[in-house]
């Protein structure tokens, strides 16, 4: 059987003593989290018309990052500068603990873990945020899509389709492209190169490129739905998904079937219960691409912090 990328690095540093770094290829898939000073009003509230250095808002769900003055302690040769940041966990690149959410008892499956039994992010293994690379790159047919409205995403559907009924997304079909390589620990990379869009300027959901109104591509209902049966079919559980995308949801996943939100979110729905972690908003996804005929494999710094349902995370990928 053929080991895992992450145990040949591990026996290669074992047996040396050290990894020659010029054997393999460091990838940072993360966005630069924009961060602004307080506003004089409301310090907890960010100024937006004072950005730090080049910082333009991004869309997501709660407020910008705020950067709060710098604490000085001078020494003899010099000063020490010390800030603090106050951020939203699921702010830009970052990672969601399985405590997310917590179903009802209406969307527990079998074997669900119970409410309390629900990792946080303190919690979370170093082999659940490491793991082989399963590359699922539908960029060309995202591209084709927008190529009908000259490469810019519209909000409706009739201009842009990125509903779950269009291929321009990760379908089921994706997921049994790639079976062979499913095996237990690895992280499902989906690419559908959307991170173009992820410094949009705006904060606003109505008028941002990257959440547009929610009409955006994604893992599908259909597609988490084939990864539980082939985790089920081979007893294995994977660690993660991870997407260049607002949501590892498809947008219309996101929204659920009706205007009352039912049956949204399927994938945080159904694989937090399964212990399965998720990572949003990826960046470099082409660079990772361009090395998909090689071994990678994903490495998510994670926040350890006590009770987290998640964090900004600096994730790399490490390819041979």
């Amino acid at each position: 059987m053929k080991k895992s990328f992450v145990i040949s690095i591990l026996a290669a540093s074992l047996s040396s003593g050290l990894v020659n770094a010029n054997n393999f290829e460091f990838i940072d898939m993360t966005h630069a989290i924009p961060t602004f000073e307080p506003s004089k009003e409301d310090m907890t509230k960010p100024n937006l018309n004072k950005p730090i250095t080049n910082s333009t808002p991004i869309a997501g769900f709660y407020q910008q990052a705020i950067l709060y003055p710098a604490d000085l302690w001078p020494t003899s040769d010099g000063v020490f500068s010390s800030k603090a940041i106050l951020i939203q966990e699921h702010n830009g690149t970052s990672f969601n603990a399985p405590n997310h959410y917590i179903n009802n008892h209406e969307s527990s499956e079998a074997g669900a873990i119970p409410k309390n039994a629900r990792k946080s992010a303190e919690q979370l293994t170093t082999s659940q945020l490491t793991g082989d690379i399963v590359l699922i790159d539908v960029s060309k047919r995202v591209a084709k899509e927008l190529a009908k409205n000259n490469g810019q995403p519209s909000p409706y559907l009739n201009i842009t389709d990125f509903s779950d009924t269009s291929m321009a997304t990760i379908r089921a079909s994706d997921i049994r492209a790639v079976e062979d390589q499913i095996k237990q620990g690895v992280w499902l990379v989906g690419r559908v190169g959307w991170e173009q869009f992820y410094f949009s300027g705006t904060e606003d959901w109505a008028k941002s490129d990257y959440t547009n109104n929610l009409n955006h591509p994604g893992f599908t209902a259909e597609a988490i739905e084939e990864i539980i049966r082939i985790m089920d079919e081979k007893k294995i559980k994977i660690s993660g998904i991870a997407a260049d995308s607002f949501s590892t949801d498809s947008g219309q996943g996101a929204k659920g079937t009706d205007e009352n939100w039912s049956n949204a979110w399927p994938a945080h729905v159904r694989l937090y219960q399964r212990d399965i972690l998720i990572v949003e908003n990826l960046a470099n996804l082409d660079k990772l691409a361009a090395k998909a005929e090689g071994n990678c494999a994903l490495m998510v710094g994670a926040l350890k912090h006590t009770g987290g349902t998640g964090g900004p995370a600096r994730v790399m990928a490490v390819c041979d």
